[in-house]
């Protein structure tokens, strides 16, 4: 990122919010004369607004030359303060400011800056520096961080099963709700909103919640649970579709069919809806997440319900009349 906006001299927070908010409100039509003296007042104020703005200048108009998804939430992003975020995050980043690991996590937009991410529908395979294996499902993102001291993982959202390699230095996997240390492991990792889930296929995952007091557990072999910023739930065995995702499939067995929607609706833009009369039927088998179509057209045969689509974007599953 540096390099692509040359690295001019460094920017301070402060101003880059106001460069932001100038460029903003500008982009939203002519300021007003009002509005236009007091841009001038702040832009003469100081060199350092007049650094900010040249440079932020130069950065509007290159964006449309790159492909990054924070460029283009800085473009395209609906709401203005999501445009705001990003084209803050890229006047620092394009600054060469001192933008650390710790900002990084505190931001909203912190997806559209991810080491590592995949789009709705896409799954991901990677091989990270210390040759352990990393793969993502749909519309996840990671950070990855490794120096002489420690590797880290950071889930930013979504879903990822990892392969950890052996080495020296300690791996820590991060989420939003606690730490995992692994142990010459493999496991599954998802977050939800309200908590994590694991499961463990290999190997022990040392876990500590991000507001619990007392001790690790440690998680075992063939165990998953999912645990808050405050404490975990009881380990069971794992499920028989635990990472199934990672060879394109979902596993069903006896799901409700609007839990089944929810899934199948991880792999495909738009929505995807669940009639509540129809919701608590119970499906069961192994579907293809790459052809939700052929899945949504398979459910009409085997279940009593129809497909209702207003487009391909806006689909309903409902009780067959």
């Amino acid at each position: 990122m540096n390099g692509a906006f040359n690295a001019p001299p460094d920017i301070g927070t402060a101003v880059a919010e106001q460069a932001v908010s100038w460029l903003v409100e500008m982009q939203g039509g002519a300021l007003s004369p009002r509005r236009q003296q007091a841009w001038e007042q702040w832009l003469h104020a100081h060199p350092e607004h007049q650094r900010a703005w040249e440079h932020i200048q130069r950065i509007n108009q290159r964006l449309r030359g790159l492909s990054s998804p924070l460029a283009h939430a800085a473009l395209n992003a609906p709401k203005s303060s999501s445009r705001r975020q990003a084209l803050k995050l890229l006047l620092l980043l394009g600054a060469g400011s001192a933008l650390t690991w710790g900002l990084r996590e505190q931001l909203p937009v912190t997806p559209l800056l991810a080491d590592f991410s995949t789009p709705v529908g896409q799954r991901r395979n990677l091989q990270l520096h210390d040759g352990s294996q990393l793969q993502l499902n749909t519309a996840s993102a990671v950070d990855v961080k490794f120096d002489a001291q420690q590797r880290v993982i950071r889930l930013l959202e979504g879903e990822m099963l990892l392969t950890a390699a052996r080495d020296s230095r300690p791996l820590q996997v991060l989420t939003a709700h606690g730490s995992l240390q692994p142990q010459g492991a493999r496991l599954n990792v998802r977050q939800f909103g309200d908590r994590t889930e694991i499961a463990v296929f290999e190997g022990r995952v040392a876990l500590m919640p991000t507001a619990h007091t007392g001790s690790a557990l440690w998680v075992e072999p063939h165990q998953q649970l999912s645990f808050t910023r405050q404490a975990w739930n009881t380990p069971r065995p794992l499920d028989a579709g635990s990472g199934a995702w990672t060879d394109g499939m979902l596993v069903a067995a006896h799901m409700r069919l609007a839990d089944f929607l929810v899934e199948l609706g991880r792999y495909r833009r738009g929505q995807l809806n669940c009639d509540p009369k129809v919701a608590d039927l119970l499906i069961s088998g192994t579907y293809p997440v790459d052809d939700s179509e052929r899945v949504l057209d398979l459910l009409a045969v085997s279940l009593p319900v129809r497909i209702k689509r207003f487009t391909r974007y806006w689909v309903t599953v409902e009780a067959r009349v």
